[in-house]
C-alpha cells in the first residue's frame, strides 16, 4: 500500500526530509511558509501556508487525505501542531506541544534533566528576574552561558569569556524581553550532536555531527542557525572515541525511558569536555543542517521508520553508508545580523555537480531563484574521507558562484578538523 506523507515545514532540513521520502514508496505531499523550489520539485503538491497554525495544517493534511506527517521545525511542535494531527487521526511524527517542551523551554529542560537523574546536566539556575540573574553572575566564580528560556532560533545564547564579558551579559538581560533566563556553567570542549528515531520507547541513533554555529570562519563572529556541519564514515567524529559516542547515546536513552510516549527525531547536542560527556541541549526535531549530513547516507527506508511508529512496530534497525559528509550552507551578504535578500542563486542541480544541494529560505520567481534574509541554501559532499567530501562541497560552491552570498569555507577542511583534535587530546592530557 502507498502512504501518502505530508511533509511540514520548508527549510533545508525538510529538503533533505523530502529527499529521503522521495526515494521510498510513498506520496509526499508538503505545506510550508514559503516555497522550497527542491522539496516542490519531488512533492505531488506543495501548500503555502501559516505551519503554526494547526488548523491550516490539519485541514491540508485531510485535503490530500495523508496517512502520516512529518514535523520538520520547532515552532510548528511548539504551536501544537504534532497534537492537532494526531487528534485528527493523522499520525505525527514528531513530539506533541508538552513532550517538545525538551526544547522549547530550557528552564524545563534542565528541570527535567535534573528531576530524572539524566547524566550530563551542567550546574544551572532558571530566573524570572533580570537583576537576580545579574547578581549570580556577579556572585558566581567562574564563566556563565545566558540562554533565553525559549525559542530563539540559535541566535539567543550568550557564552560568557567568548562572546561576551560579565558587563555584556547582563547588559543582554536587562535588555532582552524574555520572561525566564536560565544561566548555567561555561562547558569547555568540543560540541557534536547525535540524533536518533523515538517511537514505542525505542531510540534509533545516527552518526555524530558537529556543526558550525559562528558565522565567520575560525569560529568567530555571531552565533547563527548553522553555517555547516560534517560527519565522519564512522559513527564518531575524528576528536571521539566510541565510548564518548556510547556514552552520548546513554544519555539520549535516559531521556526517552523518562519521556514516556515521546515519538520523532530527538537531537542531542552534547559537549565533549576533559570529564565527559555534557549535555548543551536537547531538541526534538532534527538540526538544520545536521539532518542534511544524516539522511543522504542512510539506507534504511525512511518510510519503514514512519509506518512503524504509527503502527506501533520495532523501529528497524538503522543502516548507514560508511560514508564522511560535509556541509556549508550559502547565506546572504550580512547574516545574520544585518542580511541583504534580493541576489539571484546561481546554483541548481545540475550545477552542484558531485555535490548534494538543498534549499533553504529562497524566493522563487518567474525569472529565477532570489536570497531572502535567511539562509539561502546548502551544498552536501558525501565520500569516503572528510576531506575529499569537504573537496566535493567547495568544488560545488566554486562552479556555481556565490556573489552576494557568504560561505564558511573551512568548515570540513583538515586543518580546523585537526584542531579539533588537537584541542580534545589537549583536554585530556
Amino acid at each position: 500500500m502507498t502512504e501518502t506523507v505530508l511533509l511540514v515545514g520548508g527549510g533545508g532540513r525538510e529538503h533533505a526530509i523530502a529527499r529521503a521520502l522521495a526515494d521510498s514508496d510513498a506520496d509526499l505531499y508538503a505545506c510550508a511558509g514559503n516555497r522550497n523550489p527542491g522539496i516542490a520539485t519531488v512533492a505531488a503538491g506543495f501548500e503555502t501556508l501559516e505551519t503554526t497554525n494547526p488548523t491550516a495544517v490539519v485541514s491540508y493534511a485531510e485535503e490530500v487525505d495523508a496517512d502520516l506527517a512529518v514535523v520538520g521545525p520547532e515552532a510548528p511542535l511548539a504551536a501544537g501542531v504534532a497534537d492537532a494531527l494526531d487528534d485528527a487521526g493523522i499520525y505525527a511524527f514528531g513530539p506533541q506541544e508538552d513532550e517538545a517542551r525538551i526544547e522549547t523551554d530550557k528552564g524545563f529542560q534542565r528541570r527535567f534533566m535534573a528531576e530524572h537523574d539524566i547524566p550530563g546536566c551542567p550546574d544551572f539556575e532558571e530566573f524570572r528576574d533580570a537583576e537576580a540573574a545579574c547578581d549570580y553572575i556577579d556572585e558566581y566564580d567562574g564563566d556563565l552561558v545566558v540562554k533565553p528560556a525559549g525559542l530563539t532560533g540559535g541566535k539567543g545564547v550568550r557564552v560568557m569569556g567568548d562572546q561576551v564579558d560579565a558587563a555584556e551579559a547582563k547588559e543582554y538581560i536587562r535588555e532582552s524581553d524574555h520572561e525566564r533566563i536560565v544561566l548555567e556553567e561555561r562547558l569547555i570542549g568540543e560540541e557534536f550532536t547525535v540524533q536518533g528515531f523515538v517511537a514505542n520507547g525505542q531510540l534509533r541513533v545516527t552518526p555524530a555531527v558537529q556543526d558550525h554555529k559562528r558565522a565567520y570562519e575560525g569560529d568567530e563572529g555571531p552565533n547563527t542557525g548553522g553555517m555547516g556541519s560534517y560527519s565522519d564514515a564512522s559513527l564518531e567524529l575524528p576528536f571521539m572515541t566510541e565510548e564518548d559516542y556510547h556514552d552520548a547515546v546513554e544519555v539520549m536513552e535516559a531521556v526517552v525511558d523518562a519521556l514516556e510516549g515521546y515519538k520523532g527525531v530527538l537531537y542531542g547536542q552534547f559537549m565533549l569536555t576533559a570529564d565527559g560527556i555534557k549535555v548543551v541541549e536537547f531538541n526534538a526535531r532534527f538540526g538544520d543542517p545536521e539532518a542534511m549530513n544524516t539522511l543522504p547516507v542512510l539506507t534504511t527506508d525512511f518510510l519503514d521508520v514512519l509506518t512503524a511508529a504509527r503502527d506501533g512496530d520495532d523501529l528497524p534497525k538503522l543502516s548507514f553508508e560508511p560514508k564522511a559528509t560535509v556541509c556549508k550552507y550559502a547565506v546572504p551578504d550580512g547574516y545574520p545580523t544585518d542580511p541583504e535578500s534580493g541576489a539571484k542563486v546561481q546554483i541548481d542541480e545540475d550545477s552542484a555537480g558531485d555535490a548534494i544541494l538543498f534549499y533553504a529560505s529562497v524566493d522563487e520567481r518567474d525569472d529565477g531563484i532570489y536570497t531572502t534574509t535567511s539562509r539561502s541554501f546548502a551544498v552536501v559532499g558525501v565520500a569516503e574521507t572528510i576531506t575529499d567530501a569537504e573537496e566535493i562541497a567547495e568544488n560545488a560552491l566554486q562552479e556555481a558562484g556565490t556573489e552576494g552570498l557568504r560561505v564558511r569555507h573551512d568548515i570540513g577542511k583538515p586543518d580546523l578538523v585537526q584542531q579539533r583534535i588537537d584541542h580534545m587530546d589537549e583536554l585530556r592530557d
